[in-house]
């Protein structure tokens, strides 16, 4: 119940509480250093002007199990518009096309190790003998214009 004599100082109380509980997080649990570059370099990579490309196919959720298969490949696809892009993702890197067929300039955006980009012939293929690990993302330069992907986890 606010005082007669003054203003209601709940909201200053309640960011009293905030900031030390802010500041017994970060003593207690502090987020790892490599985890703070990972989110500080994600951000520096985001393109405004890029189309953010949708997942419409995840072979983890969307696939049928097959019988006696227990280490398959799993299969993405990404749609953004008229350009879809097919990734197969395995334990030696990634395989994919982009189409319709063209060549286009690919990163692979993930964690604090850099990759080099990748080429896509003007089939659309592609192939990176770096597998992913941790969330990433695929950032798609075809002429003019800019694609990124959904983040997922390898």
């Amino acid at each position: 119940m606010p005082r007669e004599d003054g203003p209601d100082d709940g909201g200053f109380a309640d960011a009293l509480l905030e900031d030390e509980l802010r500041q017994a997080a970060a003593v207690l649990d502090p987020v790892p250093a490599e985890l703070l570059q990972a989110a500080l370099d994600a951000f520096a990579l985001h393109d405004l002007d890029a189309r953010l490309a949708e997942l419409t196919f995840d072979s983890l959720v969307d696939a049928l199990p097959v019988r006696g298969v227990t280490d398959a490949p799993r299969m993405l696809t990404f749609r953004a518009g008229e350009v879809s892009v097919d990734v197969e993702v395995t334990e030696e890197g990634l395989i994919g096309q982009v189409l319709p067929p063209q060549s286009a300039r690919i990163e692979v955006l993930g964690g604090p190790q850099t990759t080099r980009p990748l080429t896509a012939d003007t089939l659309g293929r592609f192939t990176s003998d770096t597998p992913p690990t941790g969330p990433f993302a695929l950032r798609l330069r075809t002429g003019g214009e800019v694609i990124v992907t959904e983040w997922l986890r390898a």
